[in-house]
């Protein structure tokens, strides 16, 4: 699919929410941080519109790979946990910290998302155990809570650049407000840079 910019009138927020933190090698990134464009997504893996919105910004970031090389679309994801409405949003990102520590974030990250519908405590486990994780290591750091100041961090700086619900994306740096459907996300994407 082939869009030019001026096909397609790109609008972000009006009072042009900025990203109050700045991506870093801090976050998880898919790419590099100097890409022409860096897409940071607040994400809640319970939430399935995030889900969404994450199959349709890996689509996205294949095509453009082919078409505008490998460094073209950097993509950050950032925890935004909203517990009052997912009982298991909170344990599913620390699930996905303590997957990180030994290496394997993004493999559990996918597995969150595309097991949306078993987040308990016992699919969290089986998901560890599938990535080859240390089990007792990966229920040591949940139990502990050791990734919770993390996961914090993550909404604090959501907050701070006017998040209230997950999904929030930011394409470099500016909130998108668009519609989350592939041909006005890949537009907005791709006019970013001008």
């Amino acid at each position: 699919m082939n869009i030019q910019p001026s096909e397609v009138l790109v609008s972000f927020d009006r009072d042009r929410s900025l990203l109050f933190v700045p991506p870093s090698t801090k976050d998880y990134i898919k790419g590099v941080l100097n890409a022409t464009v860096v897409l940071v997504m607040y994400g809640d893996y319970q939430c399935s519109q995030s889900a969404d919105v994450y199959r349709l910004i890996k689509v996205i970031g294949r095509q453009l790979n082919v078409s505008l090389g490998e460094n073209y679309l950097c993509f950050i994801f950032r925890h935004f946990a909203q517990i009052q409405i997912h009982s298991h949003a909170q344990r599913a990102a620390e699930a996905a910290e303590a997957a990180a520590v030994q290496g394997q974030f993004w493999p559990m990250h996918e597995m969150l998302f595309s097991h949306q519908q078993e987040l308990g405590n016992g699919y969290l486990v089986e998901y560890a155990n599938n990535l080859g994780l240390d089990i007792c290591q990966f229920l040591q750091d949940i139990f502990n809570k050791v990734y919770v100041d993390r996961i914090n961090e993550d909404i604090q700086s959501g907050l701070h650049s006017g998040v209230t619900a997950a999904p929030a994306l930011f394409i470099n740096g500016i909130r998108y407000s668009e519609r989350w459907n592939i041909e006005q996300l890949m537009a907005a994407i791709v006019t970013a840079n001008h």
